[in-house]
């Protein structure tokens, strides 16, 4: 390369001018391993895979990225790559409601957890309803979760009034309710004792669970929730909560990226209180 004059700029000038049309940044493979993929080889094997995608574009070994700007994703699914991200699992109590400001003065989840930096909750429990919620101020991350359209199973525990629920009861269940606003989506359930229900579902209706139920003729009359996705804990007392681990993390968006479902099933209000 040289200039009108015919004479070569010095090679540093040529480097700069090279450099300056070539992506800045964190290499992508050690921004992979800080957000708990493993190491820098493994992640090296993810982006060699075309597994990686940077603004949706296919990443390639030596890719650099901007972790404040760049939107990186492993297999479809968001990876919460800015500084100060963080991730509670909170054990919310009865009484606690989801809101970050309650008008009737209730104690709200934004209060049980720490002040800064600021997070919200992933989806609604209603203030009766106690159990795991996330919460997280990834919001990419937190609306991949919520969606029905990626399939995120939810799991409860809900005591029902009148006995024993019977088997005609338990069959409509994991058929599907006819509910107000449709049939909901097939579920598993059990009956682990008489009046104590186990069910997973991927919706979040408003108050989807009670409705079920009472569309069979129970009444819940306790409902908890045990698990989110691949999150459980039930060393957690009623009010606790701690940090997801890097491998939490990674587990919950292998779960998102295998997961997704038909955008039919998009339709539904998602994680609406329960």
């Amino acid at each position: 390369m040289t200039d009108d004059a015919g004479f070569e700029p010095p090679l540093w000038e040529q480097l700069a001018e090279k450099n300056s049309h070539l992506h800045q940044g964190t290499r992508l493979q050690k921004v992979l391993a800080s957000t708990g993929w493993g190491s820098r080889r493994v992640c090296e094997e993810l982006i060699a895979e075309e597994r990686v995608t940077v603004n949706g574009e296919v990443a390639i070994l030596g890719r650099r990225v901007d972790p404040d700007n760049d939107t990186v994703e492993v297999d479809g699914a968001p990876i919460g790559v800015r500084p100060g991200l963080v991730y509670y699992l909170l054990n919310k109590p009865r009484g606690v409601v989801t809101t970050s400001k309650d008008t009737h003065g209730r104690p709200t989840v934004i209060e049980l957890v720490p002040q800064e930096p600021r997070v919200f909750s992933v989806g609604r429990l209603d203030a009766d309803t106690e159990g795991l919620l996330l919460l997280t101020n990834d919001g990419d991350l937190a609306n991949r979760i919520a969606h029905p359209s990626h399939g995120v199973e939810k799991e409860y525990l809900a005591q029902v009034d009148g006995g024993t629920v019977s088997p005609g009861g338990i069959r409509t269940l994991r058929d599907g309710v006819e509910l107000e606003d449709g049939v909901t989506a097939p579920a598993r359930v059990s009956q682990p004792q008489p009046g104590t229900l186990r069910l997973t579902i991927h919706e979040g209706r408003n108050r989807q669970v009670r409705r079920m139920c009472e569309a069979v003729g129970h009444t819940v009359t306790r409902l908890v929730r045990t698990r989110i996705g691949p999150l459980s804990d039930t060393s957690l007392k009623p009010g606790d909560w701690r940090e997801l681990t890097a491998a939490e993390r990674r587990e919950m968006i292998e779960t998102i990226a295998s997961t997704t479902r038909p955008a039919a099933d998009s339709t539904s209000q998602y994680d609406s209180p329960l």
